[in-house]
């Protein structure tokens, strides 16, 4: 007997067919319509960060522009007054003195973070001031108003002893890293011409040697003046004191701060107060 392979009925063969297929079918997974949105997103956004970043982004910080007002970027600065009579403001107010005057017009020009110490001390002579120099650069000065030697000359000390004086403190002064501005000093002629005249060369003499900056007469426009002094004749007003500050002390001083410090660059005084 010969067997027969055996065949399925052809409608039945086909039925097998549609059944896989659609089984297969059925087993692929349908894109979602969530994540196909998200694909599009991310691909919308990337493009747009694309285009962003080579346009100029409207929270970009804004540029800082430099301005002249010395307060707003300026380190602090000390300026030593550093004298005697003449400098402590003897016989007027402590607000009327010409360190306290200064520090008020400095910072009317700007300058906020300033000090101004009055160290002068009535009486005192070119070797007192060096014997207490010690004590008074504890200070730290950036700057030292020095005026010294008028008592000196009222008790007749030899010129020489007063220059080698006013030498030994700008030397220290110097030394510690002090900018020195030496106030030029002139006396009445009472003892004698060749004293008077000996005694007013020591200023610019040391001023050219020692490298420093000169105020050719600390009271010039003041000195002589009755109605800008006291009744001693020899120690200013308060008035005086404000021509002292305006006229003779601030166009010497404040270039040398600009020195010190270039972003502390402030306006020159245009009115001289009087």
């Amino acid at each position: 007997m010969i067997n027969r392979p055996f065949r399925l009925p052809h409608r039945l063969l086909t039925a097998v067919a549609l059944t896989v297929a659609i089984a297969i079918g059925g087993c692929q997974k349908t894109p979602d319509a969530n994540e196909a949105q998200t694909d599009t997103d991310i691909q919308a956004s990337s493009q747009n960060n694309t285009q962003n970043s080579n346009q100029p982004s409207d929270t970009q910080l804004p540029q800082t522009t430099s301005t002249t007002n010395p307060a707003e970027q300026q380190a602090p600065l000390t300026i030593l007054a550093l004298g005697d009579s003449l400098t402590e403001g003897l016989g007027v107010d402590n607000n009327a003195n010409y360190p306290a005057q200064l520090q008020t017009r400095l910072q009317e020009l700007g300058y906020k973070d300033i000090k101004v110490i009055n160290s002068g001390l009535s009486g005192e002579t070119s070797t007192g001031l060096v014997n207490r120099l010690d004590w008074v650069l504890q200070t730290k000065p950036d700057v030292t108003i020095l005026t010294i030697g008028a008592n000196d000359a009222i008790r007749g000390i030899d010129v020489k002893t007063v220059e080698a004086n006013i030498r030994t403190a700008v030397k220290r002064l110097q030394d510690n890293d002090s900018v020195v501005i030496l106030g030029g000093m002139q006396i009445y002629d009472n003892l004698g011409s060749d004293y008077v005249k000996s005694f007013a060369a020591i200023y610019p003499r040391v001023a050219k040697d020692m490298n420093v900056t000169l105020i050719p007469f600390f009271l010039d426009g003041v000195g002589g003046d009755s109605k800008l002094n006291q009744a001693d004749a020899i120690h200013p007003t308060k008035e005086g004191y404000t021509l002292i500050v305006n006229n003779n002390i601030l166009p010497i001083l404040q270039p040398e701060l600009k020195k010190i410090n270039p972003s502390n660059v402030t306006n020159t005084p245009t009115e001289t107060a009087q």
